[in-house]
């Protein structure tokens, strides 16, 4: 059967999506277009490129995530310089790695720009903070920017939106205004993006299976706050949310796999390869049992 899927942010605890993959594919379930928010939105171009999740598992397994920390150099013979740089730019790493290995993954399947993709093949969201705007690229470029889709680099699309603000140096972008608009992770603004194969009537052209790292809206727990940091993380967790929790009302969870991943932070890029593997077999189980009535609870 034919789906549409949409991958949620989650940082480094997105390597239980390569489990979730693995008992989609399993089931026979042929992904035509794809979405994603952050670490969702690495998946969904590795799928709309046209990697298998075979192929994808054997990306991620043999990949070394802190090689992708690269702070400024001047960091390292100056201590404490990261502070300068977390005020002034932003952001302690400048992600250009992490941005330089997305391109050479896409280029191995022949795809660099949104023209090298199939139609409406991949989706990606970005928090404008210049603009004040939710982003989805490609299809608000023209728009907004005043920038050909056709020639935008997708590994630049998935870095900015996967841009953890603080933690990566967000990206700029050129518009039509006089000032650069700062773009920063698109989970700021939009974490979970199943609304996006809606057309303006609210129909959807095929079923869409969304792909969620975090417990049922249902059971969801209260938040303890009870310091300055506390309270932080729930500032950015509550922004994530709050966009997201307006359209999934209860039958459209009865569409998403929902995979409570604990206890790991999206930014720990130095995990050991059995929280990989846990995550992987958390994710594959939870879409197992899923997709065992899915969809219309078949």
């Amino acid at each position: 059967m034919k789906i549409d899927c949409v991958f949620s942010g989650g940082g480094v605890k997105a390597y239980a999506f390569l489990g979730a993959l693995e008992s989609i594919e399993q089931k026979e379930l042929s992904i035509q277009r794809t979405a994603g928010t952050s670490a969702g939105s690495i998946l969904a171009a590795f799928l709309a490129a046209g990697y298998t999740s075979t192929e994808i598992r054997k990306l991620m397994d043999s990949l070394d995530l802190s090689l992708f920390l690269d702070p400024p150099k001047l960091t390292t013979l100056i201590p404490g310089s990261k502070w300068f740089f977390l005020y002034f730019q932003m952001g302690i790493y400048k992600g250009n790695r992490f941005e330089n290995w997305l391109h050479t993954q896409l280029a191995n399947k022949n795809v660099h720009t949104f023209s090298d993709l199939k139609e409406q093949a991949l989706r990606v969201v970005v928090s404008d903070l210049t603009l004040g705007k939710l982003v989805v690229i490609p299809d608000d470029l023209k728009d907004i920017y005043g920038i050909d889709p056709a020639h935008f680099p997708v590994s630049k699309a998935v870095r900015m939106s996967a841009g953890f603000p603080y933690f990566f140096m967000p990206k700029k972008m050129p518009g039509k205004v006089n000032m650069k608009s700062i773009i920063v992770d698109g989970g700021l603004l939009s974490n979970f993006p199943l609304w996006l194969f809606k057309n303006d009537k609210g129909d959807m052209k095929r079923p869409v299976l969304g792909v969620q790292l975090s417990e049922s809206i249902e059971l969801q727990k209260p938040r303890k706050i009870s310091n300055a940091q506390n309270m932080l993380h729930a500032l950015f967790s509550t922004m994530k949310q709050a966009h997201d929790t307006r359209y999934i009302s209860k039958s459209n969870e009865d569409n998403i796999i929902f995979i409570p991943v604990k206890s790991i932070h999206a930014t720990d890029f130095n995990i050991d390869d059995a929280t990989k593997q846990s995550l992987i077999v958390q994710g594959k189980s939870s879409a197992a049992v899923f997709l065992k009535h899915w969809p219309n609870g078949n």
